[in-house]
């Protein structure tokens, strides 16, 4: 495939020549400079971005550069690309549009997502409010004037600041007193995002508009607009209006902005009134403004379109920040992980041990841990279900729990079992452990409780052998009752332990590394790395999906 690169656009000093991607999936996010077209994604481990996913297809999607403008094309995907929502076939691409292969909510790139400061927002304030309408201003004149105000808004990411200039704007277009925005919660209730007079002063409170025009606008989720109230016949419940002498009000529903396919090309909507709201755009006057009946209904409408659109761009830029916010508290959070489940292999003079863990993520649930004992060098790997903050937490509370228990001397049955209370008694939740503890003695005898993890591996001459005993994992249920066996090693025979991370990582045509391709590096290999090299080796630059982690146990006798 050939690839072009991408002639770098005039730039203020310091700033980058190219397109970014901010890509994303679960906690992790990473930027991606789009110098070269075209930009392929798909499941294959040769595209520029490699998602793995088997809803992904293998070759996906592309992002193409043609007279200067990008355009993301679907290559006849099975699940579908989608640009903010919506599934498309070839999507020019703006500013901060989130795209999405395959599978929606788990993984998505951010286009070339702005990140500019508040001076900007005060910069472009300073010039609006020096902008003069006369009384002939055209409608055409006016419209063009907020189009201009609003492709200026597109350079800033900070919504309260987006909010006032908006207000600003429409009270310069209509000539109204008072202009407030009123957004939506996640509990889809109302509450003022800005307010402002006509003399550029801002508005705390909401107590003296209309709310009932306001309610009513948003419960229809139609545009409400009375020019001169004095000449409406009736005003029953709208108590506001007369008692603040309200001549004019006019409310517009901010919708979320639509596009449609046709022909494989994306275009926008003209907001059907089943879009979804974002909030309203409201304004009042105590005196009836032929300014504002001179402000066509489309334009009013077109105000309403830009706002919720540039609303909507700016909740993406806060999405990003505080996804870089959380990324860094992510990051203190797997530094603390690490030093608190950091393994000090004892030093015995009957076994050697060594153990390793690749994670996929910055926190996670598994972990290994060795603790010498009076009654043997004992190990431990355990796997709590889930990823993430959830599995890290209970992986330490866990790791804690059995530490103690093994140093106090409790059996292992036992220590599954007081394991298997806390998680059922506790009510985290659908959460549950898989562990082994494994405990040898200096004369060879190996005692092992496993509690739903993978069998080990008992290598014995080059021969592996899978012991079938096992129990439930700890967390499913609260009356579950746990029981150990043993067997005896010889000097030279191996235990290997791993968890499901090995055994399920996949390549690009989503085959699974699976126990046979365990088995037979783990009876030719004596190191960990030949084990994790026979991984790397298998899924060919595919990232992984789950921690890998193994522990080898040597007895030397």
């Amino acid at each position: 495939m050939a690839f072009h690169p991408i002639p770098g656009p005039a730039s203020e000093p310091g700033s980058v020549a190219f397109p970014s991607l901010v890509y994303v999936q679960g906690n992790d996010q990473r930027s991606i400079t789009l110098d070269h077209t075209p930009f392929t994604v798909g499941r294959k481990v040769d595209k520029d971005l490699v998602v793995p996913d088997p809803r992904v297809s293998r070759d996906h999607a592309l992002i193409l550069s043609e007279d200067g403008e990008f355009y993301v094309v679907d290559q006849g995907s099975k699940h579908g690309t989608f640009v903010n929502g919506e599934r498309v076939q070839r999507q020019k691409l703006q500013r901060n549009d989130r795209l999405e292969f395959g599978v929606r909510d788990v993984a998505y790139i951010i286009f070339h997502p702005m990140h500019a400061t508040s001076n900007t927002a005060r910069e472009f304030l300073s010039q609006i409010s020096g902008i003069h309408i006369s009384t002939e201003t055209t409608d055409l004149e006016k419209l063009t004037l907020f189009l201009e105000a609003a492709r200026k808004l597109n350079t800033v990411g900070v919504l309260d600041e987006i909010l006032v200039t908006l207000i600003d704007v429409t009270l310069k277009l209509t000539r109204a007193e008072r202009g407030y925005i009123f957004l939506k919660d996640e509990q889809g209730k109302l509450h003022l995002g800005a307010g402002r007079n006509y003399k550029g002063e801002p508005l705390l409170d909401d107590k003296t508009i209309s709310h009932s025009t306001l309610d009513e606008a948003m419960r229809a989720n139609s545009e409400f607009l009375i020019t001169d109230t004095s000449q409406s016949l009736d005003l029953a419940g709208r108590q506001s209006i007369v008692a603040f002498d309200l001549r004019t009000v006019i409310c517009i529903p901010l919708r979320k902005p639509q596009v449609q396919t046709t022909r494989g090309t994306e275009v926008p909507l003209a907001t059907p009134p089943t879009a979804e709201l974002l909030g309203a755009l409201y304004v009042d006057s105590r005196f009836a403004s032929r300014d504002i009946t001179s402000v066509s209904n489309d334009i009013l409408r077109a105000i309403a379109t830009e706002a919720a659109s540039l609303i909507e761009n700016a909740r993406l830029v806060q999405a990003e920040e505080a996804a870089r916010r959380y990324q860094q508290e992510l990051s203190i959070a797997a530094s603390i992980q690490q030093k608190l489940m950091a393994v000090t292999i004892p030093e015995v003079p009957f076994a050697k041990l060594r153990g390793r863990n690749l994670s996929c993520k910055e926190i996670g649930g598994d972990f290994f841990d060795a603790v010498n004992t009076d009654d043997g060098l004992a190990v431990v790997l355990a796997d709590v279900s889930g990823k993430g903050v959830s599995a890290a937490l209970l992986a330490n509370t866990l790791q804690g729990m059995i530490y103690s228990q093994l140093t106090a001397g409790m059996p292992l049955p036992e220590i599954v079992a007081a394991a298997n209370r806390f998680f059922t008694h506790k009510h985290i939740g659908e959460k549950y452990a898989t562990l082994i503890i494994a405990r040898i003695r200096r004369d060879g005898e190996l005692e092992y409780v496993n509690c739903g993890h993978i069998p080990p591996l008992l290598v014995c001459n080059q021969e592996v052998i899978r012991p079938a005993h096992g129990n439930l994992p700890v967390g499913l249920l609260a009356d579950a009752t746990y029981e150990s066996d043993r067997c005896s090693l010889h000097p030279g025979d191996r235990l290997v332990l791993v968890t499901d991370g090995v055994t399920e990582a996949e390549n690009a045509r989503g085959d699974f590394f699976e126990d046979s391709r365990l088995e037979a590096v783990a009876a030719k290999s004596s190191t960990l790395e030949d084990i994790f090299s026979a991984v790397a080796n298998f899924c060919g630059g595919t990232p992984l999906n789950d921690d890998c982690t193994v522990v080898e146990l040597l007895y030397t006798g």
